[in-house]
């Protein structure tokens, strides 16, 4: 069963939505946004994060969610503070006060659903292994830690060596059809992944001028 960790103070709002995902087939679990020091955020890796977009008040909190970086989570926010969510790697989705706790449903499927693993369970290109069914990324042996849309980015391209996708449809097919924000996401997504990658003496991505991103072609 998909695991929703809930990052909220409680409230009447907050309960309407779990008790919604919980009838949908969830299992919810919570925790305060005012976290103890010494206290852990779960003892299990969720599947899904659900947070407010004060949520992150919490020295605690934001150490225990760094941990758990790569794994997806939808922002709960106001009108007043979309804009604040425009360009954060850390957001894949977003609900607008007042929260439709169907609206929720369906956005939390959609994003799980782009999660899906390759049927082989891994993606070989050279030195790089993408396991699907752990969301791991491995260079030559070496782990790479990456955020749940740095993952979704890379094995996007990874799947698909050699084809020249623009940045919209890069946002389209990785962010989906109703994001929140402009091309320049795909950019900083992709400085970010050369960064984490370059290093180890590999440059996968290639920049097509004027159009997008490829994968590198091995052959």
């Amino acid at each position: 069963m998909t695991s929703v960790l809930i990052v909220a103070e409680p409230n009447d709002q907050i309960e309407k939505l779990a008790a919604t995902l919980d009838a949908s087939g969830f299992t919810c679990s919570r925790v305060s946004t005012d976290l103890p020091p010494d206290e852990p955020v779960t003892d299990k890796t969720p599947d899904l994060i659900l947070i407010t977009d004060d949520g992150m008040s919490s020295a605690a909190l934001i150490n225990e969610l760094r941990r758990l970086q790569w794994v997806p989570r939808i922002v709960l926010t106001r009108p007043d503070t979309i804009n604040h969510l425009n360009g954060r790697p850390d957001v894949d989705d977003f609900l607008i006060e007042p929260w439709d706790p169907a609206e929720l449903v369906i956005r939390s499927r959609r994003l799980l659903g782009r999660t899906g693993g390759d049927p082989a369970d891994q993606i070989s290109r050279g030195a790089l292994v993408i396991n699907t069914a752990r969301c791991e990324v491995t260079i030559a042996g070496h782990p790479i830690l990456l955020t749940f849309k740095e993952y979704e980015l890379l094995r996007f391209l990874a799947s698909s060596p050699g084809r020249v996708f623009t940045r919209d449809s890069l946002l389209n097919r990785v962010w989906g059809y109703d994001y929140f924000g402009g091309d320049r996401t795909v950019d900083v997504h992709v400085r970010r992944l050369r960064s984490k990658i370059e290093p180890l003496g590999h440059n996968f991505i290639e920049t097509v001028r004027n159009i997008g991103y490829r994968f590198a072609r091995s052959d």
